[in-house]
């Protein structure tokens, strides 16, 4: 692979296993609107795509559709809250990641993370979690207009730092990654472990699959 010059990396799924605090939150939400809870394993195949998209397969129980915009609406403000008084307690970041941020920073790349997930729930649990300061530009899904799969939130990192595309690198889990990064010119590496709706990462073709970000001192 070409060296480059600056990493952006993605939140859920890549640094941080927030399922648990997700899931939380989705069977308090269905408790409070008189429904079953939807449970961990189900919900890991549902996330990746934004906190909205969560919401609506919790009321579905299925990947794709749209529920009742009236049951939307009403559920929607209740999972906000819960997850606002959730976010972080169980979260955790996956094995590897501290030592691998470690040696991206003493190897002098520049680092951004770049994140579906809201603004109010981002910046909180990078600080729970101790590795806000890891990154020098983040944005998240309410950020710009588009976020991933469109390549706008990459170019955008790029730009601020004034590099070219073809400088830049995606590290990140899920196919939304992965078709990012192509539209947006970057190279693309992916984790085996993320959330990707359940289906092997290596079927959307990135340049790179690892293990564990241990295995970026290699690869780079």
């Amino acid at each position: 692979m070409k060296k480059p010059k600056l990493i952006l990396i993605d939140l859920d799924g890549t640094l941080v296993d927030s399922v648990p605090d997700l899931a939380c939150s989705v069977d308090l939400m269905m408790q409070q609107i008189g429904r079953d809870p939807r449970g961990e394993a189900r919900v890991r195949d549902w996330v990746g795509n934004g906190v909205e998209k969560l919401v609506k397969r919790a009321l579905l129980g299925e990947l794709d559709g749209e529920p009742e915009s009236s049951e939307f609406e009403r559920a929607y403000p209740i999972f906000l809250e819960l997850y606002q008084r959730h976010n972080g307690e169980n979260s955790r970041l996956y094995s590897g990641v501290e030592e691998g941020l470690a040696f991206l920073a003493s190897a002098g790349y520049t680092l951004g993370c770049v994140t579906n997930k809201a603004a109010r729930f981002t910046e909180p649990l990078l600080e729970a979690l101790g590795v806000r300061d890891r990154f020098s530009i983040l944005i998240s899904g309410d950020t710009l207009p588009r976020k991933k799969p469109d390549p706008l939130p990459l170019l955008h990192a790029a730009d601020f730092f004034k590099l070219n595309p073809d400088d830049a690198l995606m590290l990140g889990d899920s196919v939304s990654d992965v078709k990012a990064a192509r539209a947006a010119g970057f190279q693309i590496i992916c984790v085996n472990y993320g959330y990707n709706h359940g289906q092997d990462i290596r079927l959307a073709q990135p340049d790179a699959v690892i293990d564990s970000f241990l295995d970026l001192k290699a690869l780079l």
